[in-house]
C-alpha cells in the first residue's frame, strides 16, 4: 500500500525557493536538477551565498520572455506596417496591452513627465507578470512568492519615488514632503502637530515600499497553498469508501481547476497592482506641491 505524502511538506516544498529543480512526471517517476552551489562571498564577517536558486533560474527566464516578447512583437509590427496593415494577431494584442499600461497606468497617475517613467512602469508589470505565470506552468515556480524577490522590487520603487521627487522638488521641496505643517494652525499648536507629523511622514515613506512587498508575495502564495490543500483532500480521503474517495476527488479536481483560473486572473491583476500604486506613488511625489 502506497504511503500517503505529508501534504504540509510538499506545499512548503513546492512555494519555497531550493537549490535544486524537480520535475514529478505523470507516470511515476522524477528527476532533479542539481544548481551549481558556489563559495560564499566574503565581506569582513558577512558570507554571502550567491549561488543560483530555483526562484533565480524563473527569474532569469521571465525576464528573457519579456525581452523575447517585447522584440518578437516589435518585428511583427514593423512588418505589418511595412505591408501597409494594421497591427493584428499576437503582436496587436501585446501592442494594446503596452499602451494600456503605458497611457492609463504609467503616464495617468504619474501625471505631468510620466513619460519618462513609462518604461520603468511597462518593465515592472511584465517581468512580474511572467514571474506570476511561470508559476501556473507545469514544474514552474513563482519566484514572486518569494519575500526576497518582492522585496527588491518594492526597493525599485522605493529608490524610484524618492530619487525622482528629490530631483523634481528641490532640496527644500523634498524636506517639505518630510517636515508638515497643517494648514491653518499657528503657534504652540502648528509646532507640536509638525513634530508628530515628523515621524508619521517618514515611517510612511517605508510603508509604501512595505506594503507593495507583503501584498504581491501573498496574494502569489497563498494561491498555490490553496490550490495544494484542495488536491491534498484526495490522499486524506484515500482511505474512506469508494463513494467518499471519488466524491472527494471530483469535488477537490473541480475546485483546483477553478482556482487555476482564478490564479491566471489573479497574476495579472498583482502585476497591474503593482505597477499602478507604483505610478500612483511616483505621481504623488513629483507633484508634492
Amino acid at each position: 500500500m502506497m504511503q500517503a505524502p505529508n501534504i504540509g511538506e510538499l506545499i512548503l516544498h513546492h512555494t519555497s525557493d531550493a537549490h535544486e529543480i524537480a520535475f514529478e512526471w505523470p507516470w511515476g517517476s522524477s528527476s532533479v536538477i542539481h544548481l551549481p552551489q558556489w563559495e560564499p562571498v566574503r565581506i569582513g564577517s558577512l558570507a554571502l551565498d550567491l549561488s543560483p536558486t530555483k526562484h533565480v533560474v524563473f527569474m532569469a527566464l521571465a525576464a528573457f520572455l519579456v525581452w523575447l516578447t517585447m522584440t518578437v512583437t516589435a518585428r511583427q509590427l514593423r512588418r505589418q506596417r511595412a505591408q501597409g496593415r494594421g497591427p493584428r494577431g499576437a503582436a496587436g494584442m501585446i501592442e494594446a496591452m503596452v499602451l494600456f499600461v503605458r497611457q492609463d497606468v504609467a503616464v495617468d497617475n504619474i501625471g505631468h513627465g510620466g513619460e519618462k517613467f513609462a518604461p520603468y512602469i511597462l518593465t515592472l508589470f511584465w517581468f512580474i507578470l511572467y514571474c506570476n505565470l511561470l508559476g501556473l506552468v507545469p514544474f514552474g515556480a513563482t519566484a514572486t512568492g518569494n519575500l526576497a524577490v518582492t522585496g527588491a522590487l518594492a526597493l525599485t520603487a522605493f529608490a524610484t519615488i524618492e530619487i525622482s521627487g528629490m530631483i523634481a522638488l528641490g532640496p527644500r521641496g523634498y524636506l517639505g514632503t518630510i517636515v508638515v505643517s497643517p494648514p491653518g494652525t499657528t503657534g504652540i499648536t502648528k509646532l507640536l502637530l509638525t513634530l508628530i507629523m515628523i515621524p508619521i511622514e517618514i515611517i510612511s515613506k517605508f510603508v509604501k515600499p512595505f506594503a507593495l512587498t507583503l501584498r504581491l508575495f501573498a496574494n502569489m502564495t497563498a494561491g498555490h497553498f490553496v490550490i495544494l490543500s484542495l488536491l491534498g483532500l484526495i490522499f486524506l480521503f484515500g482511505t474512506g469508501p469508494a463513494l467518499v474517495r471519488w466524491g472527494v476527488a471530483g469535488g477537490s479536481v473541480a475546485f483546483v481547476l477553478f482556482m487555476m483560473a482564478l490564479e491566471l486572473l489573479v497574476a495579472f491583476l498583482q502585476a497591474y497592482i503593482f505597477a499602478l500604486l507604483t505610478s500612483v506613488f511616483i505621481g504623488l511625489m513629483q507633484h508634492e506641491h
